[in-house]
């Protein structure tokens, strides 16, 4: 290598030395003021969120993705680190719930008939945008174009469907069933454990392997969702604080939302009134976007470039990305809220959630070349 080479490179390496510096910097700096401005308590649920958007985007861990994997190449890896996950939250959430700590609460929500289909109708729309509610946050903060483009469409449905949700409630619903104590999560670990075995089974043995990566992922979710569960007293969800971005827009513009029993609630009514910096799944959406974005710029920057698509697949970008804020309120959660947080927290609509945005994944699966979004 030339004297001329060397100067030439040694300041791209110092430039990405310092860009990194900045990018710690600004998540230290990001918490420290929340801490200072409401308090260490949001400011500690913040860091949890960036922790979120870190290990999702640097280790490549997400929901929609494996979905599609297992779907269409019978490849289990993926699908197995979220059952891992969800058991090592549940060890620890099923306890802590049977215990004398009244400021816990469980990710609990009956089964209805709004909640199936709404669970089928995001599980489609999921995959034609290829992100569930974390993965859409996650692929918006690292710099995709396309779940750019859905977000705010997502948010906008988000709050859609809460305006309406206590309608579709009504249709009916079966009463809340719970599993709780040993009891509840021995069942609890022998399900994960059975579905994680019928994914071996259906995989080729070349394909059953789960990379290292992805168990330290797993690893790193279930601690972060349990930090997240005692800090904030709820388990990790999403869907709630986008529809209520959706309602502070709606209340600046100066809508009246006294129409909809959900937000003319008090304790929704009390939201509306707080800033988002102190609700705790707003803060955990914003640390996902954060932790993406300093993923992205450290690895490479933020180089996504918007593909070459044809306008139907964006106009269906933005129906999907709409139908997923809509769909997971009726569904009473996404991914995460409802699947991954219902089950280890004994609810037994996270099963019933899972088997039909299961099912729903496979039509989205088979809608994005029609659509335009593959060739």
């Amino acid at each position: 290598m030339t004297a001329l080479s060397t100067a030439i490179e040694t300041p791209k390496k110092g430039s990405r030395y310092l860009t990194r510096a900045s990018l710690v910097g600004l998540a230290l700096f990001v918490v420290l003021a929340l801490m200072a401005a409401a308090g260490v308590r949001y400011g500690l649920i913040l860091a949890i969120g960036v922790g979120f958007g870190l290990t999702l985007e640097g280790l490549r861990f997400g929901f929609a993705g494996p979905w599609r994997a297992m779907i269409l190449r019978r490849e289990p890896a993926g699908l197995i680190a979220q059952l891992f996950a969800i058991g090592l939250v549940a060890v620890v959430a099923f306890p802590l719930l049977a215990g004398d700590h009244p400021e816990l609460i469980g990710a609990h929500a009956s089964v209805g008939w709004a909640m199936l289909g709404g669970a089928f109708v995001f599980g489609a729309a999921m995959q034609v945008v290829l992100g569930c509610g974390s993965g859409t946050l996650v692929n918006a903060g690292s710099g995709n174009p396309v779940s750019a483009l859905a977000l705010p469409f997502f948010v906008l449905g988000a709050f859609a469907g809460s305006y309406h949700l206590l309608w579709w409630v009504e249709l009916g619903t079966a009463p809340l069933v719970v599993l709780e104590g040993s009891s509840g999560l021995a069942i609890t670990l022998v399900a994960l454990l059975a579905v994680a075995l019928v994914a071996l089974k259906l995989a080729p043995k070349e394909a059953r392997r789960v990379p290292r990566r992805l168990w330290i992922a797993a690893a790193l979710i279930a601690l972060l969702a349990i930090a997240n569960f005692v800090v904030a007293g709820q388990p990790w969800g999403v869907v709630y604080g986008l529809g209520l971005w959706g309602a502070k827009v709606a209340t600046g513009f100066g809508a009246d939302l006294s129409a909809s029993a959900f937000w003319a609630s008090e304790v929704h009514q009390e939201r509306l009134a707080h800033s988002l910096l102190t609700d705790t799944t707003s803060l955990t959406n914003l640390g996902i976007i954060l932790g993406a974005f300093i993923v992205a710029v450290w690895r490479s920057g933020l180089s996504a470039k918007i593909p070459s698509l044809p306008l139907r697949a964006w106009i269906a970008t933005i129906v999907a990305g709409f139908l997923l804020g809509y769909a997971s309120r009726l569904a009473l959660g996404c991914n995460v809220g409802a699947f991954f947080s219902g089950i280890s927290t004994g609810s037994l609509h996270g099963w019933a959630w899972f088997i039909a945005a299961f099912a729903g994944s496979f039509v989205g699966i088979r809608l994005r070349k029609p659509l335009g979004l593959e060739g």
